[in-house]
């Protein structure tokens, strides 16, 4: 163990890359190339003899030119990887101990001695701590057993590496590492130096879909994705993923949810009812031209303002009373809006009515008309009709003659008689009423034959509201 202090300086200086060079995507990774073994290190006496002649293969270095080491690791994590080496060499170059300072170091072949090793390494990775993704520093640590022909011991190991990653799992090796034997037997096991250089070739890591995002990472791992995803697709590019995105085949927003809005007028496409068009959000992004609440596409008249009862238009007022025509009982004939649009009737009217009311002739005793009163009757039907807001009552009299009894009775009757008329004639029967008062209201004596007459009447009457 004396020569420690040698394995120390050495593991701080030595490069190469380590062919444990794996990450937690791909945890395996296999190394193969060829070895050098070096007895020139620990034949030196000072730190400064010991690295002047490092690189001298020449002189120094047992190759054999072929395939010389394996080495199989697993990525622990944090940084850490542990392996296994195997290794073998021929010893043809024996580096001894200089007997004086001023002589060179005897190089002797001591017979081809087969050499062969089996090391554990653990390695520490600088790779992620420095952010690089191609250059690979690294120091290992570890132990093993070495034979230089017949010769055996268990050593401790250290060094450090330097890796170059032509891609994310392939990379090119070379790795220097100081062997110090437990016993010091430098005759027969020299402490040395062995150096490697390989390809690395790091596995393990799963990629279902294939987007070079590994399914641990994977957020999507069954679809191809990016990697800003972190491995989700976006499909139409708009650089929203698929699963935030409600338009996922058009290319749209984030303020849209990842829809477009065609129009431009803050209504999704697939939520407006005309996409081409700007329109209101409240009509779902149609247009109202003229602004009556009602979507121009639902508009009957979509330039003039009208209530959605009436499709957008205007209700009319056909006979300009001022009076919709919706409002209106006579739409056709100017009224008053205090009789719903129908004309009021006038004075003149009512006495024209109750002129032709006093010619309402009756058959002696009956409620029958004479024949000359059919006229009278047509003209007092057609008056009524030029005012079908208004209501009457119709009042029927008699004279003194008979009894009261038998007089009521007939009044009645005969004002039934002009009511029943009225509304076979085309008067609605809810704008008439009738009764009869018999005797009791004469206008006139019952004691000449003339006042009798004009005593036995009917009255047609405007109800006023």
């Amino acid at each position: 163990m004396k020569h420690l202090n040698k394995f120390v300086a050495a593991a701080f200086i030595f490069a190469g890359l380590s062919s444990q060079a794996q990450d937690d995507n791909n945890k395996w990774a296999i190394t193969f190339g060829a070895n050098a073994v070096d007895t020139r290190f620990s034949a030196a006496s000072s730190i400064e003899d010991q690295f002047s002649q490092y690189f001298n293969a020449k002189d120094n270095w047992n190759i054999l030119p072929s395939v010389t080491y394996l080495n199989v690791s697993r990525y622990i994590g944090s940084g850490f990887s542990f392996g296994v080496t195997g290794s073998v060499n021929k010893i043809d170059k024996f580096v001894n101990e200089r007997v004086s300072p001023s002589l060179d170091y005897e190089v002797t072949n001591p017979g081809d001695l087969n050499y062969y090793a089996v090391d554990g390494v653990i390695k520490y990775s600088f790779m992620e701590l420095i952010g690089s993704k191609w250059f690979d520093p690294s120091i290992h640590v570890g132990g093993g057993h070495t034979w230089f022909g017949d010769a055996a011991q268990g050593t401790v190991n250290g060094g450090l590496g330097l890796a170059f990653w032509f891609t994310e799992n392939v990379g090119v090796s070379f790795q220097s590492t100081y062997k110090h034997g437990f016993e010091d037997d430098r005759a027969n096991f020299p402490n040395h130096m062995q150096h490697f250089a390989g390809l690395t070739f790091k596995f393990g890591g799963k990629d279902t879909d294939g987007d070079g995002i590994y399914d641990k990472d994977d957020a999507c791992p069954d679809v191809p994705g990016l990697k800003e995803f972190n491995g989700c697709p976006d499909t139409d590019g708009d650089g929203i993923q698929d699963s935030e995105d409600d338009c996922p085949l058009e290319a749209g927003t984030v303020e849209m949810g990842g829809c477009p809005d065609t129009d431009g007028d803050g209504v999704r496409d697939i939520d407006d009812a005309c996409p081409d068009v700007a329109g209101l959000k409240s009509l779902q992004g149609c247009p109202d031209a003229d602004g009556d609440g009602i979507a121009d596409k639902d508009d009957k008249c979509p330039t003039v303002a009208g209530p959605k009862e009436n499709g957008g238009c205007p209700w009319p007022d056909t006979d300009g009373d001022g009076v919709l025509d919706k409002d209106d009982k006579c739409p056709e004939v100017k009224g008053t809006v205090a009789n719903n649009g129908c004309p009021e009737m006038t004075e003149e009217a009512v006495m024209k009515l109750n002129a032709y009311a006093k010619t309402i002739l009756f058959n002696s005793g009956k409620a029958t008309f004479k024949e000359a009163t059919i006229p009278v009757m047509k003209n007092i039907t057609a008056i009524l009709k030029e005012y079908p807001e208004s209501r009457f009552m119709i009042n029927g009299h008699t004279d003194s003659d008979g009894s009261n009894a038998l007089n009521q009775t007939l009044s009645e009757n005969r004002a039934a008689a002009v009511k029943n008329y009225l509304i076979e004639n085309g008067i609605d029967a809810s704008r008439l009423n009738s009764t009869g008062y018999g005797e009791t209201k004469p206008i006139d004596s019952n004691k000449t034959a003339k006042g009798k007459a004009n005593n036995r009447r009917v009255e047609v009457l405007l109800i006023k509201e």
